[in-house]
């Protein structure tokens, strides 16, 4: 999923003209503590709530000392980029430009984390398998050609770096429930086997996980 399908439908950006007390009616009203700053279809700033509340709220923004907009996303950014800046810079909305810098949108931390959250029910049965492997090696049409030759089939799946070496994680989905032969098959192909997990296991692992990441972002 890519940063302009995840454009909330609901929330406008400020405008110079807006008071500080817009602002904030505007946030409070959409549970955020950021908004952007648009003028012409560019983004000026993304200011916060607690920026706002330090100046004078009767003033429009346009009277405002705003710094430069540093924090946005191209239009074709993955998902995961997207939650990772918005994570480190604890931000509640982010703004997505298009390949000539112009303003589309922005995407909310809450719609992010829903997505997230919901993209992982999968309706179908099945287990979930973790391999590791370099780079070099993934393929994933070889994982699937081994899985399909133990009767099972990939549902999805996706890939994470380990930071600061060849090696990727690939977290997998497949139909079945009893997964032995299909783990003992990537061994023999030198795929290491990290973790496995039945559905609802899988599922109450990524709740922990989301929910430790609301405790984190404080929403």
């Amino acid at each position: 999923m890519i940063a302009e399908k995840l454009i909330s439908n609901t929330i406008s950006p400020l405008f110079l003209s807006d008071k500080g007390k817009e602002a904030i009616t505007m946030m409070n009203i959409f549970h955020v503590k950021h908004l952007p700053v648009v003028e012409d279809q560019k983004v000026l700033a993304l200011i916060s709530e607690e920026f706002i509340t330090q100046q004078d709220m009767d003033a429009a923004i346009s009277e405002y000392k705003i710094a430069p907009l540093s924090l946005s996303v191209n239009r074709k950014d993955h998902l995961f980029d997207i939650m990772s800046k918005m994570a480190e810079n604890r931000l509640t909305v982010i703004p997505v430009l298009d390949d000539d810098d112009n303003y589309l949108g922005l995407i909310t931390q809450e719609e992010l984390l829903q997505f997230y959250g919901n993209s992982f029910s999968f309706k179908e049965p099945g287990s979930i398998i973790v391999l590791e492997t370099t780079k070099r090696q993934y393929s994933l049409a070889e994982i699937s050609s081994i899985i399909e030759s133990e009767s099972g089939a990939v549902l999805s799946s996706f890939l994470t770096s380990v930071e600061n070496t060849e090696k990727v994680m690939i977290t997998i989905k497949v139909n079945k429930h009893e997964i032995q032969r299909i783990a003992a098959a990537l061994e023999r192909y030198e795929y290491a086997i990290k973790a496995t997990y039945t559905e609802q296991e899988y599922i109450d692992t990524l709740k922990d996980r989301y929910d430790l990441l609301m405790n984190y972002l404080d929403v």
